[in-house]
């Protein structure tokens, strides 16, 4: 089994999302990360889906997106060919005596704080899931209160754009 990380534009229309979703599921395979967004086409959504599967059910599993009628295009997007980031949000307890502490963590990390309250911190880091998972583990001894992370987003490195076809606009 290997990581695999699909970048699925499809039409920005209700029920899209659980269709996707829920091919995976019939398959029996757990979506890792899953983040959707419009594109720069309104009526064009991008769904990232990360799953850990072998290459051949994968590829079944590919083939059977593309049949869906409101899907357009599937891509798979290599790590070394794409830039890829996370999200993360984490609340940090961080009284008067350790919080110059935190924040040179924090700062280690690129990371910065958005809200400052009597004793916790709210972090937002962007990155790898290796960097945020990195950072947390230095925050942990201070106490996480509370975090939350979006799923990965990607898109491939370089000027070419996969949602720059004429083909991807779907019929009015």
């Amino acid at each position: 089994m290997s990581r695999h990380t699909l970048s699925v534009l499809v039409e920005n229309k209700p029920g899209v999302l659980a269709r996707v979703a829920g091919l995976f599921s019939r398959r029996g395979f757990n979506i890792d990360s899953l983040a959707v967004g419009e594109t720069e086409h309104k009526e064009v959504s991008r769904i990232t889906i990360v799953v850990n599967v072998a290459d051949s059910p994968l590829e079944q599993v590919t083939k059977q997106l593309n049949k869906l009628v409101n899907v357009l295009k599937i891509v798979e997007l290599d790590p070394a060919d794409s830039v890829q980031r996370e999200l993360l949000l984490v609340k940090v307890r961080a009284e008067r005596p350790v919080r110059t502490q935190v924040m040179e963590t924090v700062n280690l990390f690129r990371a910065r704080v958005v809200d400052v309250a009597g004793d916790t911190l709210t972090i937002e880091a962007t990155g790898t899931s290796d960097k945020n998972d990195a950072l947390l583990r230095d925050l942990e001894p201070y106490g996480i209160k509370e975090m939350v992370q979006s799923g990965l987003v990607a898109v491939g490195r370089g000027s070419r754009s996969i949602t720059a076809a004429p083909a991807l606009r779907p019929a009015a």
